[in-house]
């Protein structure tokens, strides 16, 4: 017979499958739970890369190791924790002259249990930044598996310091079952949704899906078919792995971050992976496909190592302007 704590677990999960299934739909849950229960812990053969290094945990000692032997641990860490605030002026098409110097603030990457000062390090860096919309691309948690309280303990720390209306999204890390807790501290999570963002009588569109990587939960019609044609449109992606998708579902601008930049860089910032299947110059910072502006955060925190070598940390604040042209004329 379990004992009386696997009975209050079993209970726990049944009370969260219930709002879970209330909030995203018994497909949904269905399916990112089976595949949660499936694959997250494989290093090969699942997502759109063939390898995982962030599942192959006895690596991650043997590159933390090497990086000791060559004396750039410590320094690397030193690094990890210097988050630098980046700027992205966007100028848009159709964008409402309402909406002139619109302010985004994107967090990514930020794996808020991989070390435990980690959290307070993010919250200096983004005291003070003055923005009108939070938006969060994914991965929460360091591992892809396992307890995800503490990253939630983490982002509870964070909340806090941010103002106004945050939104966020799912990455490769993250499980399904975060998302009540992070709801509950008034982070609005967008699984493969949109919603209005209005200033005075204008209006632009805020859509985000569940993670393309690995889970392959997006659903970016799902997304994206609510979104008249004429709107300006901002979509919220894990990774950029979906460019030309989100390209010629017209949307004008992708926000995204999983590659971290590479995190570990030769000098010069070559990075040495990326993780992504996309161009290399999708990677980091802004890109442009065809109509559609991108911009692929370097990422906060860092995962398989906590260390930063020749690609710093960033949190980034994207400020919206009018161009010139319409959509019309593209």
């Amino acid at each position: 017979m379990p004992g009386s704590s696997q009975m209050i677990t079993a209970m726990d999960d049944s009370r969260q499958d219930e709002v879970l299934r209330q909030r995203v739909g018994k497909v949904h849950l269905q399916q990112r739970l089976g595949i949660e229960q499936d694959y997250e812990r494989r290093v090969f053969g699942q997502g759109r890369n063939f390898f995982h290094i962030e599942n192959w945990y006895s690596v991650h000692s043997v590159i933390r190791n090497g990086l000791r032997l060559f004396l750039l641990h410590g320094r690397g860490r030193r690094n990890a924790r210097d988050i630098r605030v980046c700027r992205n002026d966007v100028y848009l098409p159709d964008l409402p002259e309402t909406f002139a110097g619109y302010s985004i603030l994107q967090i990514s990457d930020m794996h808020l249990d991989m070390a435990p000062d980690f959290p307070h390090a993010l919250i200096a860096a983004v005291r003070g930044v003055d923005y009108d919309l939070c938006v969060i691309t994914g991965d929460f948690r360091a591992n892809t598996f396992g307890p995800w309280e503490p990253a939630v303990d983490g982002m509870r720390q964070v909340r806090v310091q941010l103002r106004g209306d945050v939104y966020g999204i799912l990455g490769n890390h993250d499980t399904i079952r975060m998302v009540p807790a992070l709801e509950a501290m008034d982070i609005r999570m967008l699984l493969n949704e949109q919603v209005v963002i209005r200033r005075g009588d204008d209006a632009i569109y805020l859509a985000g899906i569940d993670d393309p990587h690995y889970y392959r939960a997006d659903n970016l019609e799902k997304a994206a078919d609510p979104i008249p044609e004429e709107a300006v449109s901002i979509l919220l992606t894990h990774s950029p792995e979906i460019y030309r998708h989100a390209a010629h579902a017209d949307f004008d601008l992708l926000l995204c971050g999983h590659t971290h930049g590479g995190q570990i860089c030769l000098p010069g910032g070559l990075p040495v992976m990326c993780n992504a299947r996309c161009p290399r110059a999708f990677c980091r910072g802004a890109w442009q496909y065809e109509g559609l502006q991108g911009y692929t955060s370097a990422g906060s925190g860092s995962c398989v190592v906590d260390v930063r070598l020749n690609c710093p940390p960033e949190i980034t604040l994207h400020r919206l302007y009018p161009a010139t042209t319409n959509k019309a004329s593209r």
